[in-house]
């Protein structure tokens, strides 16, 4: 079994003793324009370790944590944002208690703007000598709701995207972009809540993404631990 959530705890202490690595997906509840769910993010994060999972044995997934840091999408009905600070604070807590059982725990973010709160805590959990690495997959095809995130939900997920909804959001760049979302958050340029542009995006350009992000995974995951050898390459 992949899934801890899954296992007694008994079952749990053998997959710890062994020497497994605990995967903790981390997304958001937060908006995708008028098209895509409010779980997007934790969908993709938890998609990527159950994908990792299935190729490695010595993976065991996490529940995944559903909220993170959103303070950008304010004002979009369905965010709830926990904010940097409290982020931070999560999962340095839950990584202590984590390396209490599991020598390795690996955090998978489906949201770029957890990667701060979530560096800030790698970082002084390594200093505490706690073998924790954060991932966040990155890839091209709009910011935000845009055409890779529509794609990868076309093929995790094709019943909850509303494909008659899509709309194209603010296409610049995100250094053209970043000032402006510092200071007035998606909304102040984005009405509908998307950076980029959905059109044309579809399940099998979404699949094709999903396994290159699982194996951009696969490979960091392996530099980082290389003892235990996957079962081989997820596609």
């Amino acid at each position: 079994m992949g899934t801890m959530a899954d296992l007694t705890w008994p079952e749990a202490g053998e997959r710890a003793a062994a020497g497994a690595i605990l995967a903790v997906p981390v997304g958001a509840t937060e908006q995708h324009g008028p098209h895509l769910p409010l779980s997007t993010d934790t969908d993709i994060a938890a998609a990527l370790c159950a994908r990792l999972a299935a190729v490695r044995a010595d993976v065991l997934v996490a529940p995944a944590i559903p909220y993170g840091s959103s303070g950008e999408h304010a004002g979009f009905a369905g965010t709830l944002s926990i904010g940097q600070a409290a982020l931070e604070l999560l999962i340095v807590e839950l990584c202590r208690s984590a390396t209490d059982t599991f020598d390795r725990v690996l955090v998978v973010s489906g949201h770029g703007g957890n990667l701060e709160p979530l560096r800030r805590a790698e970082e002084l959990l390594r200093r505490e000598s706690r073998d924790v690495r954060v991932h966040l997959p990155s890839y091209p095809g709009g910011l935000h709701a845009g055409r890779a995130e529509t794609a990868l939900q076309l093929a995790l997920r094709p019943d909850l995207v509303r494909a008659d909804r899509a709309a194209k959001g603010d296409t610049r760049s995100l250094a053209e972009l970043l000032p402006l979302l510092r200071a007035g958050g998606v909304r102040a340029v984005s009405p509908n809540g998307v950076l980029g542009d959905p059109a044309g995006a579809h399940a099998e350009e979404g699949r094709a993404l999903l396994a290159q992000l699982t194996d951009d995974l696969i490979e960091r995951t392996r530099h980082w631990w290389p003892v235990a050898a996957p079962k081989g390459l997820c596609s």
